[in-house]
């Protein structure tokens, strides 16, 4: 039977004490993988390459340099999160690339979803080489690929955009969690001692807010996206609905509309909210939020973030519509 392919017989991780047994038979097979020789892995901060990270650093410490990559593109919190937790707490060699002015330069006026995930994907690429050049002796890279990644779209977890690396760069793959379900990540996450907010993370997108800023990306506008976004969570998070809901967001799209704040006439965006819930992302039902509650984040949005005139809450369901915009 293929490495990549899951037994049969293999019991499903659904209670810590499975998660524990599951982290000493990794622990064990990462220290005879590796042995004295280092690891480079790409730390996005979502679940996967994060339980990752934590397992590395149990097995091999100071062996593995993580890097991450900070597009500008991430929610917000978010780089600041990853390195509290891995350089600060788990005392991680962590690279941390402020990349944030580079990629939205290779973004401006780029108003084509795809275009934007290419360039997005191909920068990534080009950045990470570059911080994997300057480092010396790394003959192992590390990615957070899952289950489905293997059922989907073969061996290499193309959102992580680590597998388009030159192939002067002749890294041996190490993947301790390949075999694992979304779900059976979290349960490992939890036993390792990651955050709830990483272990739970909503699903995001490989191109982070640039498919949530509609059309051509712009700062004020991804700025919008960013600070709206972190109010639905927050409101969500307090009002019970965090976990309950299988994903939550904020689109701000390229028009604006006139309004009215303090007496005068604005022009300024709208922010459409999305809340759905599916089994298998395939199809996607529209969550009934509360009216009050909904009223409560379009006051605080309308207040709280520059550039926002109206909010709008999305009530299409997948399909007819998809779950992200772009």
């Amino acid at each position: 039977m293929s490495s990549n392919r899951r037994p049969e017989t293999m019991e499903r991780i659904t209670t810590p004490a499975l998660a524990e047994a599951f982290i000493e038979e990794q622990l064990a097979a990462l220290k005879a993988q590796i042995g004295s020789k280092k690891v480079l892995l790409a730390l996005s901060g979502g679940v996967d390459s994060s339980v990752v990270a934590a397992l590395l650093i149990k097995a091999v410490g100071s062996q593995l340099t993580c890097v991450h990559v900070n597009h500008g593109l991430l929610r917000k919190g978010e780089p600041e999160q990853v390195v509290e937790v891995f350089r600060n707490q788990m005392n991680a060699n962590l690279v941390y690339v402020d990349a944030i002015d580079r990629f939205l330069d290779k973004l401006a006026g780029v108003a084509d979803p795809e275009q934007k995930r290419k360039i997005i994907g191909a920068e990534f690429i080009r950045v990470f080489e570059e911080e994997a050049r300057k480092l010396e002796g790394i003959e192992f890279l590390a990615q957070g690929t899952i289950y489905p990644d293997i059922l989907e779209s073969g061996p290499v977890k193309a959102h992580h955009n680590v597998g388009g690396l030159p192939d002067d760069l002749q890294f041996e793959l190490v993947e301790p969690i390949k075999l694992l379900f979304k779900d059976e990540v979290r349960v490992v996450g939890k036993a390792l001692g990651l955050p709830d907010n990483m272990v739970y993370r909503q699903p995001f997108p490989g191109p982070g807010l640039g498919v949530r800023c509609v059309g051509a990306i712009t700062r004020d506008r991804l700025e919008a996206v960013r600070e709206s976004d972190a109010i639905l969570r927050e409101e969500f998070a307090k009002n019970g609905l965090e976990g309950k809901v299988w994903q939550y967001f904020t689109v701000v799209p390229d028009f604006k509309s006139t309004g009215v704040r303090d007496g005068v006439r604005s022009y300024d965006w709208p922010v459409v909210l999305r809340a759905v819930n599916t089994r298998d992302a395939m199809t996607a039902t529209v969550e009934d939020v509360p009216f009050a509650l909904l009223q409560k984040i379009t006051q605080r949005i309308v207040t709280e973030v520059k550039g926002v005139n109206r909010v709008l809450y999305d009530l299409t369901p997948k399909p007819t519509g998809t779950i992200e915009w772009e």
